[in-house]
């Protein structure tokens, strides 16, 4: 394994250990984890791990109409594309599987309710999981969210409304920029009985498949459901910020340094106030990276043009190179830093012409 992906790995355990604690347990099932799996690979549209997390499935007791149920959610979130490709690939898992003699069993039909009305029943499921609600924007997709989406496809009681749940939040995790619908649907899952520790648990899961984007997104996101309400002294970070940091007079603007650890290696969250930023500097002896958790940064080595950040990208900086980082000049900005050099030389501030015209 290349020393990158090796600090790609310890920056996402930290930053995992930092919000929901280093001794955090999967306290998800076999089910629970392969629905979240086969959600997140299905919504990216990676169909060589989706029919390995099929494949498995089947192996711990899944039914055809069950995994073809999760299929049908999934156009519901990510589109009739991904939707459709994925019951593909289930069915060349399925065809896989009965060639070699494997168990992959039809499994029962769903039970409809006798008298079932679909806008009637979706209107109640939705008002379960998000309380009285009526786009009045746009009636159309009102219909089509209340009659099908928590009306036809929720009727079907092959899933449980707490598995639903669980599979919805695992689609737009790995959906980029639907941040709102992941927020909203993070306390809907709450109200089917998902727990913090299962939340908590779908963050792990969703780091084991190994998208630093998906599980970062999904990190950010949980913590913040469980952060305090949002004040002058706490600006509504996923982290906490610690303390001010001591390297200031090599800053422009206020910034604040919490240490997770310094053995073997110094593990840090930095935090930026808007338009705060380090000088140029250069780490000797070894590499840096640098994992963004929160908000909006930048970072420029010299002579490159400035790379903007946002929570979920990671930075490798080699070493010898001259470089800064700091937030955008209209947000907060938290990143880890992880560094193992021998020692930074502090060069001149970033000149305010130089951070004024990104």
């Amino acid at each position: 394994m290349s020393i990158v992906k090796v600090m790609k790995a310890t920056a996402l355990s930290a930053a995992i250990a930092l919000s929901i604690g280093a001794g955090a347990q999967n306290v998800l099932t076999n089910r629970q984890q392969s629905l979240v799996s086969i959600s997140s690979f299905g919504a990216k549209g990676d169909l060589k791990n989706l029919k390995q997390a099929f494949d498995l499935a089947f192996n711990e007791g899944f039914t055809q109409n069950e995994l073809k149920d999760i299929c049908c959610q999934l156009y519901a979130y990510a589109g009739f594309p991904r939707a459709l490709n994925s019951l593909s690939a289930l069915q060349t898992v399925i065809q896989e599987r009965q060639t070699k003699g494997l168990p992959c069993d039809e499994g029962r039909t769903a039970v409809i309710p006798a008298g079932y009305e679909a806008i009637r029943e979706g209107a109640k499921v939705q008002t379960s999981l998000f309380g009285p609600y009526t786009n009045t924007f746009c009636p159309n997709i009102d219909y089509m969210l209340k009659a099908h989406l928590f009306g036809d496809i929720f009727v079907s009681d092959l899933l449980t409304h707490k598995e639903r749940e669980l599979i919805t939040i695992s689609i737009l995790a790995s959906i980029e920029g639907v941040e709102p619908q992941l927020n909203a649907h993070l306390i809907a899952a709450q109200k089917t009985g998902i727990t913090k520790e299962e939340l908590h648990a779908f963050v792990l899961t969703l780091n084991d498949l190994g998208d630093d984007a998906t599980a970062f997104r999904a990190l950010k996101s949980v913590t913040s459901l469980y952060n305090e309400p949002v004040t002058e002294e706490n600006p509504g970070l996923a982290f906490e910020m610690g303390e001010p940091n001591p390297y200031s007079k090599y800053f422009s603007g206020k910034s604040w340094l919490s240490f997770i650890t310094t053995e073997n290696e110094n593990i840090a969250n930095v935090t930026f106030e808007p338009g705060c930023r380090n000088n140029w500097h250069i780490h000797h002896g070894a590499g840096q990276i640098l994992v963004c958790v929160d908000g909006e940064g930048w970072y420029q080595e010299w002579g490159q043009p400035a790379r903007a950040l946002k929570a979920g990208d990671i930075v490798y900086i080699k070493p010898e190179v001259k470089h800064w980082h700091g937030a955008n000049k209209d947000c907060w900005f938290q990143h880890l830093s992880i560094e193992h050099c021998k020692s930074s030389e502090w060069l001149e501030p970033v000149s305010d012409e130089v951070y004024n015209n990104l």
